[in-house]
């Protein structure tokens, strides 16, 4: 049985009661509920929620505000925040991500894809300390070596490419905006714009081949990320 706690923000009941069920369903049970953005702040100072899912479209204090206040303080900063959009919403998605967000669900939404990305979100938050090995699949990450195998093959890549997949394998699942894996993983030498995260993504695939396409996805609109199953 899970024990942590869930803050469910969102303003219409029927979107909640359906929230509410499917977290229950999976064994989530200790569940808060907030029908608009002042009520959600003070019920995540009141409570601390393990992690927020959070709809865009709120009355008063709108999500993305509510998302920007959550992770400008230090208090909250750490609480994972999954938002609630509705498709047309790309801007209010990207500037979401880039605020802090952790990820992202679309609606009408799939019960089991909001299962899954709770639970992802929750077990990234629990790691104390990220690996000096990362594995994914066939693929094996050693931060301490600096090294990539995939199906016990060595794999060269740059210090970028290195970071960059790093970045996406420690956190399958999670979608990242351009300026956010500039801003995570640039370093001396890291050429700072959107397309070069492209040409890096291309060259990542390439060089990891039918695992590479296979499994660095790009979400159009927004950025990229590791497939979950990964």
């Amino acid at each position: 049985m899970a024990n942590e706690k869930i803050l469910i923000v969102e303003d219409e009941p029927a979107i909640r009661e359906l929230l509410k069920m499917a977290l229950n369903e999976a064994g989530y049970k200790t569940l808060y509920e907030a029908e608009d953005g002042e009520k959600a702040l003070e019920m995540v100072h009141r409570y601390q929620p393990d992690l927020i899912l959070l709809d865009l479209m709120l009355p008063g204090i709108d999500g993305l505000t509510v998302c920007r206040k959550l992770k400008s303080s230090e208090d909250t900063a750490r609480i994972p925040v999954i938002m609630l959009t509705a498709k047309s919403e790309e801007s209010d998605i990207v500037l979401g991500l880039e605020m802090g967000a952790g990820d992202y669900i679309t609606k009408p939404f799939s019960r089991k894809i909001l299962v899954a990305r709770v639970r992802a979100q929750l077990r990234d938050t629990a790691e104390a300390a990220a690996s000096t090995e990362i594995r994914r699949g066939d693929l094996v990450l050693n931060v301490e070596f600096h090294s990539v195998k995939l199906s016990g093959e060595e794999v060269e890549l740059t210090h970028g490419e290195f970071e960059l997949l790093r970045l996406l394998a420690s956190h399958p699942g999670r979608v990242y905006t351009r300026n956010q894996i500039i801003q995570k993983i640039r370093g001396d030498g890291y050429p700072v714009t959107e397309r070069a995260v492209d040409v890096q993504i291309v060259n990542l695939r390439r060089k990891l081949e039918t695992w590479g396409a296979e499994h660095i996805e790009t979400i159009r609109g927004v950025g990229y990320r590791l497939k979950m199953e990964a």
